[in-house]
């Protein structure tokens, strides 16, 4: 059996997730506690981070690293481009959401109301919070942006670029931090995104202490 070390509002590990889903390959989720990692776990992954992938005889980790591989063993359904600049812009877009997004709204969001408290690190820092709220408006605009002249946000087909984007918004959606209404193309693009099978086992995601928003699992929003 497949197994993925995560946690449930990871989006890095929910990114993964989603691929395994849509390529159909079974896989046992084990929620790692990374900030306080097992012996075992720091064997499989040195550096400590969630997700871990052991599939087959590999154990495989980084997140885009391990959608790759994934998508280079199992090539149906395609993630990604058959043309090099389709691959490009792919890669470009996930690296967007994976860092860029990620660093300005992730971290300043979900990190701060959400990640402390099941740390124990305290209280949520207001400027941090006040910030991802103020860039997420630019990103959500961004994207707007790109779906006004595609189909999807790296062409006229989905790809791993949309699912790194839906794992980061996923997470936001969780806390009710993403504005739907900013933009009616994003909107339309989530619910996309959201209605496909692969999707259904995040938005049954359940974590402790942070209770799912009414319209987190409805496909209607």
């Amino acid at each position: 059996m497949n197994r993925l070390y995560h946690v449930p509002l990871s989006p890095f590990c929910r990114k993964v997730r989603l691929t395994l889903a849509e390529k159909k390959i079974e896989v046992e989720l084990v929620e790692e506690r990374f900030w306080d990692p097992s012996p075992d776990f720091l064997r499989r992954n040195p550096a400590g981070k969630v997700p871990v992938l052991r599939m087959d005889t590999r154990v495989l980790s980084e997140s885009q690293a391990i959608c790759e591989y994934i998508e280079e063993t199992v090539p149906a359904p395609p993630l990604m481009p058959r043309d090099v600049d389709g691959r490009f812009e792919v890669r470009r877009l996930c690296a967007w959401f994976d860092d860029k997004f990620h660093n300005e709204v992730t971290s300043k969001l979900l990190y701060e109301r959400v990640n402390k408290k099941l740390m124990g690190q305290g209280y949520p820092d207001s400027k941090n919070v006040k910030f991802g709220s103020n860039r997420i408006k630019y990103h959500l605009d961004y994207m707007a942006w790109l779906l006004d002249q595609r189909r999807w946000l790296a062409g006229d087909v989905m790809t791993l670029a949309d699912f790194t984007a839906a794992a980061q918004l996923s997470c936001l959606d969780y806390i009710s931090d993403v504005d739907w209404n900013r933009h009616a193309v994003v909107k339309d693009w989530y619910a996309k995104i959201k209605s496909r099978p692969a999707f259904r086992p995040l938005l049954a995601d359940q974590v402790p202490g942070f209770p799912q928003p009414a319209h987190y699992a409805d496909l209607d929003f």
